[in-house]
């Protein structure tokens, strides 16, 4: 029954209650001696009858509430929102205002003068003074932007980057000075140069053989009063090379003042001989080197060379 009620409410025609029943088809007349059987019979939303194809209309059946139907959909349409409502009309007063000329007294962003926007310096004028030689638009500082003419970042940059790039090639140089080369040896004799490494090392005696790694370590001429002091020591491979470098300064007697002074002209790093670079204060000795390489103290060489890209 919801159903039809609610097809009723939809269309003026009554639907058929079964369609697959032959004897449920149509639905008589409701008109005063009329009682046609009609097998598309009409609904009329106003009385709630139903109603032959002749008697359809309110006139023709004589309907006892017309117009109901008719009121209920001009009461609906009224309650429906307008087009424009909760809109706010563009105030036109308020985009009025002088041309940006100083000498200039014309209004603009009226209905008859409604002034041109220059996108050179981001302002707004008469017809008088549109263009960019009208109103001197060269030597004017855009709005809301740095001047172009005095302030060229592009060029900036590169200017930057170019002393960047050659202070790294500086430091380049500069941590290869007098340093050794690593000799091209053969993995029987790199064995063996280990295994002699090992009887000589010194260390911490109750760090597990597992967890060494054995290394040569030398302090560079301008890092300490001797030249090239040397020693065979092993570290543990959980270190980080920031922890080498302290222990390895002490058993140089190389003054370390790295936590002291933030110059690098002071600061000690290490030199990596075999892998040919300056290791992070951060990385794992584990990782970074292996038994029977080389390390070098070096003072003022600055941060790693391969952090800059040149």
């Amino acid at each position: 029954m919801a159903s039809s009620s609610k097809s009723n409410e939809e269309n003026s025609y009554v639907g058929m209650a079964d369609v697959h029943d032959a004897t449920l088809v149509g639905k008589h007349c409701e008109y005063d001696y009329c009682n046609q059987l009609d097998f598309l019979p009409f609904f009329c939303q106003s009385c709630s009858k139903t109603f032959c194809l002749d008697h359809r209309s309110e006139s023709s059946h004589r309907c006892a509430n017309a117009g109901a139907w008719a009121e209920r959909k001009r009461l609906a349409q009224l309650a429906q929102p307008s087009i424009g409502q909760g809109r706010t009309l563009r105030d036109k007063v308020a985009s009025e205002k002088p041309c940006a000329t100083p000498d200039c007294k014309t209004v603009i962003g009226t209905s008859l003068v409604t002034g041109v926007h220059c996108q050179t310096c981001n302002r707004d004028y008469c017809l008088k003074h549109r263009l960019q030689e009208d109103h001197d638009c060269k030597n004017l500082v855009p709005l809301g932007a740095r001047p172009a003419a005095q302030f060229d970042v592009s060029q900036k940059t590169k200017s930057v980057l170019d002393k960047f790039r050659a202070w790294g090639s500086a430091r380049r140089e500069q941590a290869a000075r007098a340093l050794p080369k690593p000799k091209p040896t053969s993995a029987s004799a790199r064995l063996v140069a280990v295994n002699n490494l090992k009887k000589t090392a010194k260390g911490d005696d109750k760090l597990a053989p597992e967890k060494r790694v054995y290394l040569y370590v030398e302090a560079e001429a301008e890092t300490a009063k001797a030249k090239y002091p040397k020693g065979e020591f092993f570290y543990s491979k959980d270190w980080v090379v920031g922890r080498v470098l302290d222990a390895a300064a002490r058993s140089l007697q190389v003054q370390n003042i790295n936590n002291q002074s933030s110059d690098e002209r002071d600061r000690l790093r290490v030199f990596h001989v075999e892998g040919g670079r300056l290791l992070e204060f951060g990385e794992k000795v584990g990782v970074a080197l292996q038994s029977g390489n080389t390390i070098i103290l070096l003072r003022g060489v600055g941060p790693p060379p391969e952090l800059i890209d040149l």
